[in-house]
């Protein structure tokens, strides 16, 4: 078995698991179905790490929206993008007694409250942070996100090619490891492709000015034709400064930019004539929270879950694409 055809086999077992994960909610739904569900009674706490950030907010925002639609009373939290303060929030969930907790991004620092509330009997219920302590973790399809970007990124190149990475935080959230992983694995198969070093590390705070900064910085390191493609690993704020430093320095055309999330601010970028964002793949926020809602109200209807859920992303493949995906996600219409 060649490298290509083995990536190919991985990718489509991956892809499996993602079938795997929607199979499970058709199962479910199978055994109650969405309209069957019920939270009434209930008290759920939902702990956010901040609403700064569209897709935080949509997912938070599709959790509580959801609880309420079910019947159950939410008690909420907002870290304000403060990972420790995020982590302290979940302290109020075992004093006010709730019965379950929806607990959205984090690091390791909520790692000792999950293992807490699992103590005090409070079934937690994660999304996009994996942890012993949950029932069940509700993520993108983090696998097929990765694989997918690096074959739009290695199509927009041709194949070969010099790429700067944006990579800060593959080894602390373990969901941007895995797309940064996969998306490093398809391009192995494409010996043309060289990845520089060292890696570029992004900031969250201000991020697009940041990487405005470091791109500005890194197109005078590399002149003209010695540079084809700047990818942002785990999201897609820092590539708004990205483009941005591209068409100052006149870049347009020899840089493209790939990078994952595909919120309405960065697809209409994406949709601009000649715009050097080329590719990005979207996640469904609003559908993760929600879905996160669900999977409480059907542990409490005692169906047994899967340690994860997968909810399904798309692949954005120029500005066609972009305009496609901004109406089918509800974002409205770009002429």
């Amino acid at each position: 078995m060649t490298k290509f055809h083995f990536a190919s086999a991985l990718v489509r077992q991956l892809a499996g698991g993602l079938v795997g994960g929607i199979s499970l909610l058709a199962l479910a739904a199978g055994a109650a179905s969405a309209q069957d569900l019920s939270l009434a009674g209930k008290t759920i706490g939902v702990a956010v790490v901040g609403t700064q950030h569209f897709w935080d907010r949509e997912a938070f925002k599709g959790a509580t929206e959801t609880i309420e639609k079910l019947g159950g009373t939410v008690v909420p939290t907002d870290g304000g993008r403060d990972n420790q303060v995020h982590a302290n929030n979940h302290d109020v969930f075992i004093t006010r007694k709730v019965d379950a907790v929806v607990t959205i991004l984090g690091d390791a620092s909520v790692d000792p409250k999950l293992k807490a509330l699992k103590e005090a009997g409070i079934p937690v219920f994660t999304v996009d942070h994996l942890s012993p302590e949950a029932v069940n973790n509700t993520a993108s399809d983090n696998y097929y996100t990765g694989s997918q970007i690096g074959i739009l990124l290695a199509k927009a190149i041709g194949g070969k090619g010099k790429v700067a990475v944006f990579n800060a935080f593959s080894g602390s959230l373990q969901f941007c490891g895995v797309r940064y992983d996969l998306w490093k694995y398809v391009l192995e198969d494409f010996p043309e492709i060289e990845i520089l070093k060292p890696e570029l590390a992004e900031v969250f705070a201000n991020s697009p000015e940041d990487a405005r900064k470091q791109t500005l910085a890194l197109l005078e390191q590399h002149p003209k034709g010695t540079l084809d493609a700047i990818h942002v690993a785990c999201w897609d704020q820092p590539a708004i400064g990205v483009v941005q430093a591209i068409e100052e320095a006149g870049r347009a055309g020899d840089v493209v930019v790939t990078a994952v999330d595909a919120g309405p601010e960065t697809l209409e970028i994406i949709a601009e004539k000649d715009s050097p964002f080329v590719a990005n793949i979207a996640q469904r926020p609003y559908l993760i929270g929600s879905t996160a809602a669900e999977n409480v109200a059907r542990h409490f209807a005692g169906e047994k879950l899967l340690s994860q859920t997968f909810v399904p992303v798309i692949p954005v493949d120029g500005p066609e694409d972009a305009k496609r995906v901004y109406k089918q996600l509800g974002y409205g219409t770009i002429e």
